[in-house]
Parts: C-alpha cells; structure tokens; sequence
C-alpha cells in the first residue's frame, strides 16, 4: 500500500481576488447592477465589493488599471500559526516576496508569486462585515439581506490562472501551500493540460490551465456561485437584454460537475457563473480524476454547446495579435 503524505491544512480558504480593469465604472456596474454584489469601500483607484453571502469585507477589488487583468489573489490561512509555517517554506522556496502592513479589510499580508509570476498574499487577520441597520436579515447564519436588484450571486467560489505549464504550477499549489488535487488533464505525450485544485470539499478553489499563446501571469476567469441552477438562465436573460457577451453556456462541464456560464465584464475580463455546486469531496485519501484524450470531449461538455475557440486562448492581459494568431494555428 502507497505511503500517505500528511496534508499541509496550513491554507483554508480563497479570500478574494483583485482584478485589474480599463473600465472601472462600466465594471462596477456589471458587478453591481446585475449580479449585485455590495461595495463596502474605496480607496484611490480600487473599490471593494462582496457578494451577499460572502462573510468578510470584500471578495473582490476592482482596480483600475490600463489593461484588463489580474491583480493578486488572497487565501486566508487556518491560524496565525499556519500563516507562519507557510512563510517560512515560501521564503526557503525562493517564491516569497514579503511581508505588507495589509490592505482593506484584513491584517498583514506575506506576499509569493507562483512559477508564471501570478502575485498572490496569504494572511490570517480578517475584517467581517457589518451590515447597516437596514441590511441586517433575521437570517441569522447571512450576513445580509439578499439584495433586490439584478440576479445576486451568492459567494466567490474560484479563479482560473492560464499558465505556461500547468505540472510546475500544479506542483507550486500542492506543495507550497498545501492543495490537494482533485482532478486534471493529461495528454497522449503525458503532458498537463489542466489542474483543478482545492483545500477544502470544493472540486477547486483554484485551477491551472495551459496557455497556448505561451504567455506567463495571465487570467483565465473568476468565478461566482449562484447554487441555483436557474439563476444562471435568470442572468442570462439579462446579459441578452444589457449587451453583456455571453461566451458559453449555460451549460455542464464534466469536469467539477459544474453548471457554468461564461461571459466578458465591460473591462475585457471573463467572469463565471456557477449554477450549482458541482460535486463536494469529503475523501481524505481522494485519488485525483484523470482526463485524458479519448474522453476529454464530455470533461469538457457533459452537455450543451460546445466551447469556442477562444475561450482556449483568450485571457487577461491579452496577448499581441501575432502572438495570438500563432497560437490559433
């Protein structure tokens, strides 16, 4: 019988994520007219936003930026202690950058950067929300009143990272910080093509997926969740009527079991729905779900229309044409 590694359970959860947007008032009214999501602050350039089950201050910070894309992602750790442990193996790993006094709505902050250069933090003290008088529901385990515009989305569930290659980066998530994977893609040549990762039930908090552009850094998508299948056909009603582009879906991947949508925020930035909770993992001897080749086609789609084109090549910042074109090819 294989020996069992002891799981690193030093990362808890994904915390927020910051994106970067050419667009900011047209993003934020994405954000906050159709999928409702709250603003709890600004500060300069960026605004602070969480979805009405989301339990801390933000789980979102829109930047402003000159180009679409990625700003950092957050994990909170499982202690003060965790957070310490890890700091300790990123600065032995030469991933580690520092240390930061913290931002809105946490404490301090150790920032890393994955093999492609994605900047992430991890920190432990957080800032909960505190609802106004008359946004607090006798709901008592919600943190607010479900909101009475657009198709409010529930909470932050993941992000996609597009990476040169996706076993290194794998590699990062699983022993820097403890993931554990859950499922991938394996290729006839035995090379990655895609890993979903997580530190909790979730089929994934995060994934990696190969850029075939070759870039490095780049943003594939965020993800909200609904849990409700029919809220995605709800929003998509209203995509059609307010000229948001909807890329794909509603439809189920094979992969996570998930209902999604895709669609561009105004800023050029590609947001997920999640209409349901695809499946949870409670196993702690999990055996990863490997697709390979032959049956990648219902991993992809298990049902609806087929993905196009773009969705394996665009991300954020996007990439020079010639480089793109070559990439097409």
């Amino acid at each position: 019988m294989a020996e069992f590694k002891e799981p690193i359970n030093d990362v808890a959860q994904l915390a927020h994520v910051e994106i970067l947007t050419p667009k900011p008032e047209e993003t934020l009214w994405f954000f906050k007219d159709l999928l409702a999501l709250e603003e709890t602050e600004r500060e300069g350039q960026s605004v602070y936003l969480r979805a009405y089950e989301d339990f801390y201050h933000h789980t979102l910070k829109v930047t402003e930026s000159d180009k679409a894309g990625l700003g950092h992602v957050a994990w909170r750790t499982s202690s003060p202690q965790a957070l310490e442990r890890r700091v300790q193996a990123l600065e032995a790993s030469g991933a580690g950058k520092g240390w930061i006094d913290g931002d809105k709505g946490h404490g301090p902050a150790y920032q890393l950067t994955t093999p492609d250069g994605h900047p992430m933090e991890l920190f432990w003290e957080v800032e909960y929300y505190e609802p106004p008088e008359d946004m607090k529901t006798e709901l008592l385990n919600r943190p607010q009143k479900r909101p009475l515009r657009g198709i409010p989305v529930r909470r932050l569930d993941h992000v996609n990272l597009l990476v040169s290659d996706v076993t290194p980066n794998k590699e990062f998530f699983m022993d820097q910080l403890g993931f554990r994977l859950r499922e991938h893609i394996v290729l006839n040549d035995g090379s990655e093509a895609g890993a979903w990762l997580s530190v909790s039930p979730l089929v994934h908090e995060v994934a990696v997926m190969g850029d075939r552009t070759g870039a490095k850094g780049r943003l594939h998508h965020i993800c909200y969740w609904y849990g409700i299948p029919q809220h995605n056909s709800d929003i998509a009603d209203v995509f059609s009527e307010y000229g948001i582009q909807i890329e794909a879906g509603p439809g189920k991947h094979g992969i996570s079991q998930a209902w999604f949508m895709y669609v561009f925020e105004p800023g050029g930035n590609r947001v997920e729905l999640f209409g349901d909770a695809g499946y949870l993992i409670f196993d702690p001897d999990w055996k990863p779900v490997t697709w390979r080749e032959e049956n990648l086609e219902k991993g992809i789609i298990w049902y609806g229309s087929p993905l196009p084109a773009e969705y394996f090549l665009y991300g954020t910042p996007q990439v020079e044409a010639e480089k793109l074109q070559e990439a097409r090819q």
